[in-house]
C-alpha cells in the first residue's frame, strides 16, 4: 500500500539529511536541487504526489520544499545562497532518530538531539552511492505488460523529469526564513510531549487535500516586534506563518511582551485577500490580549478559523 504524503514527506526530509551527510563524508558539494532530486528519487512519489501542478512541478516536490523549513527551524539545516549545509546537530539527528516515527516526532515536537549522540563518521571503505536521481532519469523502463507499464510509470517519469526544474523554481520562489522564537524544552519534557503523537504520527489527510495559498501572514501592530521593518505589512518574511501539513493549519509562534494587539490574516503577501474576526473576509481586526511570553496563532484555510493560545 502506498504511504501517505505525510509519511513520505518525513521520509524524504530524513533522506535530505542522509544525502547531505554522505556529501560531508565524501567531500562532495551538493546544491539544493541535487539534494532534493536525490531525496525524491530514493523515496518515490505516490500517484497523488506525482501529479504536476502549474509550471510542471510535482505536487510532492512542492510539499517537500516547503517542509524543509522544519529542518531549518530544528537547527539541522542551513540554507544559503551557496547551497544547503547540514549542521553537526543535523548529522547527529540521523543517528538519534533513525526510524521514521522518532524522526517525525522529534521534528514536530522540537525534541532536541540527546547531548550524548555522536556525530556519525563514514563507515570504513565508504564510497558515495551512485545517484538514485540519475538512475531514475536515465535507466530504461523494464519491459512489462504495455497497459500496466503505461498506467503506472508515466506519472512517475513525468514527475522525475520535472524534479530538476522544480528545484530551481521552488528555491527561488520559496524562502522559508524561520524566525519564530520557541521556548526551550528539556529532553524529558520533549519526550513526554511526544508520547501521544508517537503512536500513529502519519494518520490524517495528505497535505494537498485542500488547496492552500502560497503564503499566509499575521499582519498587525506587532510585526516590528518580530523584526519586520513596519507593522501591518504582510509582504515581509517576519510576518509569514508556516504550514503544518499534518495538522493542515498555518501557525506562527512568537515571543511578545504583555499587552493588547490587533491583527488580520493576509494571504499571498498582500491585502487582496484577508480575514478578520470570525474568519470574515476583510472583516474587523482580531484582538489579542496577551499576558506576555510565547503565543501561537493558528489559521485553518479550510474553515477560515483563527485560534490563539
Amino acid at each position: 500500500m502506498a504511504k501517505s504524503t505525510a509519511e513520505n514527506t518525513f521520509l524524504r526530509l530524513k533522506t535530505v539529511l542522509d544525502v547531505l551527510t554522505e556529501g560531508v563524508w565524501s567531500g562532495d558539494a551538493l546544491n539544493a536541487g541535487q539534494v532534493l532530486a536525490e531525496a525524491t528519487a530514493r523515496v518515490p512519489f505516490n500517484e497523488h504526489e506525482a501529479e504536476l501542478l502549474s509550471g510542471g512541478i510535482p505536487r510532492g516536490h512542492k510539499t517537500l520544499t516547503s517542509a524543509t523549513a522544519k529542518l531549518v527551524k530544528a537547527g539541522w539545516l542551513v540554507k544559503g545562497r551557496s547551497g544547503w549545509t547540514i549542521t553537526e546537530d543535523g548529522m547527529r539527528a540521523t543517528v538519534a532518530f533513525p526510524d521514521p516515527v522518532s524522526f517525525a516526532t522529534a521534528l514536530d515536537t522540537g525534541a532536541p538531539v540527546p547531548a550524548d549522540t555522536p556525530v556519525p563518521t563514514a563507515p570504513e571503505g565508504f564510497v558515495r552511492p551512485v545517484s538514485a536521481a540519475a538512475a531514475t532519469l536515465q535507466a530504461p523502463a523494464k519491459e512489462e505488460t504495455p497497459k500496466k507499464a503505461t498506467a503506472r510509470k508515466t506519472p512517475a517519469k513525468k514527475a522525475a523529469a520535472a524534479v530538476g526544474k522544480a528545484a530551481k523554481v521552488l528555491e527561488d520562489a520559496v524562502e522559508p526564513v524561520v524566525k519564530a522564537v520557541r521556548k526551550g524544552k528539556t529532553p524529558a519534557e520533549a519526550t513526554a510531549a511526544a508520547e501521544p503523537a508517537a503512536a500513529e504520527p502519519f494518520e490524517g489527510p495528505d497535505v494537498e487535500t485542500h488547496p492552500q495559498p502560497e503564503a499566509v501572514a499575521v499582519a498587525g501592530d506587532f510585526n516590528t516586534i518580530l523584526g519586520a521593518p513596519e507593522n501591518w505589512a504582510p509582504q515581509y518574511d517576519e510576518a509569514q506563518m508556516e504550514f503544518d501539513f499534518l495538522d493542515q493549519q498555518w501557525k506562527k509562534s512568537a515571543e511578545l511582551p504583555a499587552g493588547t494587539y490587533t491583527f488580520k490574516i493576509a494571504l499571498n503577501r498582500s491585502w487582496d485577500e484577508n480575514y478578520g474576526a470570525f474568519g470574515t473576509f476583510d472583516g474587523p481586526n482580531h484582538e489579542l490580549h496577551h499576558d506576555g511570553g510565547t503565543v501561537t496563532i493558528r489559521y485553518d484555510h479550510r474553515t477560515r478559523d483563527i485560534t490563539i493560545n
